[in-house]
């Protein structure tokens, strides 16, 4: 009676450890393909770039070599990439911080331009200067973003409005704030533009870059600590993961999600006051911080929701941006197809995650799995 008893005991402890097992080995599947679906993303879109490169008659290894030229060719160059990704990295950390939170902040773009706007109000309203005038320009830009941001905040948990909705139109409200702000308030002579900023409150430069970038890939490195290594980054991810099980196990839900949308504008706000102070015009103008709230989400996207690879991601962007003008220089064929490359690369991931995630897929998968293992022991 004792032996079966010891039998059945022994026969439980090999099951959970095979159960143990399996799932870890599905934990390692499903982080190979976070990692593996981006970058095969990033490979087909080059493909597809190069099939229409070659169909306008033109060389897409060519191509590709002048884009590789044209953004990290020299110091120059990289120095240009690297102010080109900086902004993209800020608003890329931004989304990817809401949407660990579920919540789905698309006013990346507005809290940028705010972010600027207060820059600009705090130096040039208070004609300041100097390492005081920096600092403070960039608290004002912390500050005003985490505050824009708090707006479809407390619309959220207060009264239930959509935030991709009122995220969104805020960034029309400051898109045409900041042109009241370089038409009207602090115009020079009457041109569509700022003053420019003083110099002594311009970021410095570390080689052929602004600290800025420095700046930016230290607060990616930070965020992803604070997300995967803290308590307060677990419970914002139970939240994402589901509000309604926060809740029940006593997490303060509004209080978190409220959180995240001012931590979020800050990020953006932040990433406006660098741009102003560490990127030549060093002024406001038309078109200032355009577009990059938009790819902020889909550099979240591509990352999936990593600060880490949000980073890496943002500087393909870079590359992609700098190198577009030298690749048309050399082989003749328009910038548009930079924007192609990117569009693809989006598309691409987005399906890709998606699709990985489909219940036929996943078995699929997970039967692939059992099928090389069962080898590897008959083997």
């Amino acid at each position: 009676m004792a032996d079966n008893t010891k039998q059945v005991s022994e026969g439980n402890k090999e099951s959970k450890a095979k159960g143990c097992g399996g799932m870890y080995s599905e934990q390692q599947r499903e982080k190979r393909l976070a990692v593996l679906t981006p970058i095969i993303s990033v490979i087909l879109a080059l493909l597809v770039g190069a099939i229409i490169i070659a169909c306008l008659g033109k060389n897409p290894i060519q191509g590709y070599g002048a884009m590789l030229q044209g953004s990290l060719g020299d110091a120059g160059k990289i120095g240009k990439t690297l102010e080109r990704a900086c902004p993209l990295i800020f608003t890329g950390l931004a989304a990817v911080f809401a949407y660990k939170c579920g919540v789905f902040n698309l006013g990346g773009e507005g809290q940028f331009i705010m972010g600027g706007c207060a820059t600009a109000t705090v130096v040039l309203g208070l004609n300041l200067t100097g390492p005081m005038g920096l600092l403070l320009g960039i608290i004002a830009g912390i500050v005003v973003g985490g505050i824009w941001a708090l707006i479809p905040g407390i619309m959220k948990i207060t009264r239930g409005l959509n935030e991709l909705i009122t995220t969104i139109m805020l960034n029309y409200v400051a898109m045409y704030f900041m042109e009241y702000i370089f038409k009207n308030v602090f115009s020079d002579q009457g041109l569509p533009k700022t003053l420019a900023m003083p110099k002594s409150t311009h970021l410095i430069d570390v080689g052929s870059a602004h600290v800025g970038v420095i700046i930016a890939i230290l607060l990616g490195i930070f965020l992803w600590y604070v997300i995967f290594r803290t308590s307060f980054g677990f419970k914002i991810r139970a939240v994402g993961m589901s509000p309604t099980a926060s809740k029940v196990n006593g997490f303060p839900v509004r209080a978190l999600v409220l959180l995240a949308f001012v931590i979020s504008g800050a990020i953006a706000g932040m990433g406006g006051a660098v741009e102003l102070l560490g990127k030549t015009p060093f002024r406001l103008a038309d078109g200032f911080g355009s577009g990059f709230g938009f790819d902020g989400v889909a550099i979240a996207l591509i990352a999936q929701l990593n600060p880490i690879a949000a980073i890496v991601v943002a500087l393909l962007f870079g590359i992609l941006s700098t190198g577009g003008t030298m690749m048309q220089s050399v082989i003749g064929v328009p910038t548009a197809i930079v924007d192609i490359v990117r569009g693809l690369i989006i598309i691409f991931a987005i399906a890709g995650m998606a699709t990985v995630k489909l219940p036929k897929v996943k078995t699929f998968l997970s039967n692939l799995g059992s099928k090389n293992k069962k080898a590897e022991v008959n083997a």
